[in-house]
């Protein structure tokens, strides 16, 4: 079995028409083919290595190189682009419940101390940021976001909402609209319920100070728990927003990609 950070042709098939073409004769130092360099992003992302010690023996340049590359393609909007991608190919193979969604945060530490971090409640004030997730009822993350350590839950859920792309692979207009979400007792606010019913979803939410519990949380558990495999993503050690939100929805597109590859075996 090959390295998870290995490009295989069909996942490069869809990765490579999302890349910036660079002009033929474009002045500058002869460039690292993509392909390479992407695997060793990946490298840094499942390993949770530094740039800096990413070992060149792997041919697949500096950490430095990959590093830029990972700001520029952010920059261009690739992986955001590859995420919603991800989820057309998903959506076409009917693995996504859109009817039902569930959002949830979890805490990560930042060693090095960033914008969007702050003390961590849960961890004796540490600096820390959040991760956001928004996953569809087959626990498939439809929208990722990133905030502060203390930063309630609640306050993220309109940006995750807004960041759900409109969902293209089958036959008629692409399918936006959600019709369910089901949230804890973080999310029980009367700005939530709000903005539930401006947008006309219908929310179940267990009422905060009650015995009830949401059912199905376990969907959103499981696909944090995806996501913080991705050792570079378990701990912060980016100091620009951008960076990491790369690498966040790098991983999102990715455990989309494994359940279609396991879909289509």
């Amino acid at each position: 079995m090959a390295a998870p950070w290995i490009v295989d042709d069909r996942l490069w098939a869809v990765i490579e028409p999302l890349l910036p073409v660079r002009e033929p004769g474009t002045p500058g130092p002869a460039r690292m083919d993509d392909r390479r360099v992407l695997q060793g992003i990946l490298f840094v992302l499942f390993t949770g290595i530094g740039w800096e010690d990413l070992p060149q023996e792997l041919g697949f340049g500096s950490g430095m190189t990959c590093w830029r590359r990972v700001r520029d393609w952010q920059k261009a909007g690739v992986f955001e682009a590859l995420h919603e991608t991800m989820l057309a190919h998903c959506h076409a193979a009917g693995l996504i419940d859109f009817d039902r969604v569930i959002p949830d945060g979890s805490h990560v530490r930042a060693k090095k101390g960033a914008p969007d971090t702050g003390p961590g409640p849960v961890d004796r004030r540490k600096t820390g940021s959040k991760h956001h997730i928004l996953t569809c009822g087959n626990g498939l993350p439809l929208a990722i976001t990133l905030s502060g350590a203390n930063v309630n839950d609640h306050l993220m859920l309109p940006e995750l909402l807004d960041r759900v792309p409109p969902l293209r692979g089958r036959p008629g207009r692409p399918r936006r609209r959600i019709t369910t979400l089901m949230a804890d007792k973080g999310y029980d606010y009367p700005c939530v319920h709000d903005e539930l019913r401006r947008r006309g979803i219908t929310g179940h939410i267990p009422r905060r100070g009650t015995r009830d519990k949401v059912s199905g949380r376990w969907v959103v558990e499981q696909s944090l728990a995806l996501l913080h495999q991705f050792r570079r993503l378990a701990t912060r050690w980016e100091r620009r927003p951008d960076i990491h939100h790369g690498f966040l929805n790098l991983a999102a597109a990715l455990i989309c990609w494994r359940r279609l590859s396991n879909r289509t075996r």
